[in-house]
């Protein structure tokens, strides 16, 4: 099958990634292969080829749609800068809607595949580490209008944020039920406050 002329690909590929994003909100990345997200579009897994010429491409591209819908999703204002900034940080990570819910079950999803492949393990970590630099700079704010030591180390306190939002989302995943939306905010609040009055994380 001849490859299908620059406008057409152009034109098909916005319908492609919505095909593929609609395979991993109804089956996760275990369930995305090239078969699925053809049958999804109504097509030959041979024209999708033409876009994913091996699964790890596929793969690739769920996770940039995935990083995309989660930048783009709505976020909360925060009241100032500082750990209140964080506090909005950590609840816009949590599965507190049915849409958070669906995008955290889909990067948890995930995970299983990327650990299995270098390439797709270094992009993630890629992507947690940009995770941590947009937290870095409320926590160094914080530390300057002294709500938190002022010999903190930002940088640990920083992966401890992270390390503590994405514990929380997977415990949230598995037992909703004793994770519910008022406790997973309730927990935030709690570890908010305990940065107040830690014992410093120093270098």
């Amino acid at each position: 099958m001849a490859p299908p002329a620059r406008g057409d690909h152009e034109a098909r590929r916005k319908d492609v990634s919505e095909a593929v994003w609609r395979v991993l909100a109804g089956k996760g990345f275990g369930g995305l292969t090239l078969r699925a997200v053809a049958a999804e579009m109504g097509v030959s897994t041979g024209m999708l080829t033409h876009y994913f010429p091996s699964k790890r491409a596929l793969v690739t591209h769920a996770l940039d749609l995935l990083e995309q819908d989660t930048a783009e999703r709505p976020r909360r204002t925060p009241p100032a800068d500082g750990l209140p900034a964080v506090r909005a940080m950590l609840l816009d990570i949590l599965p507190l809607t049915s849409a958070g819910t669906a995008r955290n079950r889909i990067w948890v999803s995930s995970w299983d595949l990327s650990l299995a492949d270098e390439t797709l393990a270094a992009r993630q970590g890629d992507r947690y580490a940009r995770l941590r630099d947009r937290f870095r700079p409320h926590f160094e704010t914080g530390r300057g209008l002294g709500e938190i030591p002022p010999n903190t180390d930002t940088d640990q306190l920083t992966a401890a944020a992270v390390a503590f939002a994405h514990g929380l989302v997977v415990q949230a995943l598995f037992d909703p039920g004793r994770f519910s939306k008022d406790v997973q905010i309730a927990m935030v609040d709690d570890f908010i406050a305990q940065l107040a009055g830690l014992t410093p994380l120093t270098g």
